[in-house]
């Protein structure tokens, strides 16, 4: 069996870790070196590392603060933020991280995720998707785009709204600038890129602690073949037990993000994976 994964996210604007609501009001959560070295400590599975003004600002990720971060963890650690070219991605590899995530640039140079994924291999590249609920009209809007081939080479147009209008819009830069594009569609090119991985992340849930947005986690997780991550929302083991839950109402996620929880100490990793264990869900054991 798949062990799920308990994975906690360092959002990093200018060095240091912050977490908001809904991609604003941000608060000083610490210094990313010491945040991950307690997470280690807990056992995470793995840990997230966004720097999250870089693409929006157009700058080169904070490589010294990754690499000092890197080296003081033992678990895996996922980089993203600012990714813009190969180069970039070698170089955070090079800096100690196990796998980049790449977001604006996957939307403005597909190429990029295939070119990646032949030259570095798909079991470091991480495709992350910020993504807004649309409401029937915006998503008539998205499926007339995909027709039009919006998408790209080989996308698919998204299906019709459901009886909820359940559609999902893909933003960038730090989800401050919108794309007109079918989440759930994007995610299946992706993964047809060479995506190894999907980090999901719902805009209206992100900071809330209200649970993650399962019809969004669920369509995305059913239509790839990959990994998803689900992030935004997560605030109690429940709401994280759902995300993973395989069953008809769950999210059908391999692995659960989240930050609030974790940073402002409401929990720990060992604490959200106990109560994983009694609600059914199969996650990796503490050491000894």
């Amino acid at each position: 069996m798949l062990l799920k994964r308990i994975i906690p996210c360092l959002d990093v604007d200018r060095g240091r870790v912050v977490k908001g609501v809904q991609y604003v009001d941000h608060v000083d959560a610490g210094d990313p070196v010491e945040v991950a070295r307690m997470y280690d400590e807990q056992e995470a599975d793995e840990i997230t590392f966004l720097d999250i003004t870089a693409s929006h600002e157009r700058r080169r990720i904070i490589l010294d603060v990754v690499a000092r971060t890197a080296e003081s963890v033992f678990m895996p650690l996922c980089v993203g933020g600012g990714v813009r070219s190969l180069q970039d991605i070698r170089d955070l590899l090079n800096a100690g991280a196990d796998k980049v995530s790449i977001m604006t640039a996957a939307v403005e140079d597909p190429e990029l995720v295939e070119e990646a994924a032949l030259k570095i291999g798909t079991a470091n590249l991480v495709v992350a998707i910020d993504a807004r609920r649309v409401d029937d009209a915006e998503a008539f809007a998205l499926r007339a785009q995909a027709r039009r081939g919006a998408l790209g080479s080989g996308a698919e147009p998204a299906e019709p709204p459901g009886p909820a209008g359940e559609r999902f819009e893909v933003f960038t830069h730090g989800g401050r600038e919108s794309t007109g594009i079918d989440a759930v569609a994007w995610a299946r090119r992706m993964a047809r890129a060479g995506a190894g991985e999907i980090l999901l992340t719902s805009m209206d849930k992100d900071g809330t602690k209200s649970g993650y947005d399962l019809a969004l986690v669920r369509g995305v997780a059913d239509a790839v073949p990959i990994p998803v991550i689900a992030s935004g929302g997560g605030g109690t083991p429940e709401s994280l037990a759902a995300a993973l839950d395989d069953g008809p109402q769950g999210g059908h996620a391999q692995a659960a993000l989240a930050a609030s929880i974790f940073h402002f100490r409401e929990q720990t990793v060992g604490s959200v994976k106990a109560r994983l264990r009694e609600l059914g869900i199969a996650v990796r054991e503490p050491a000894g």
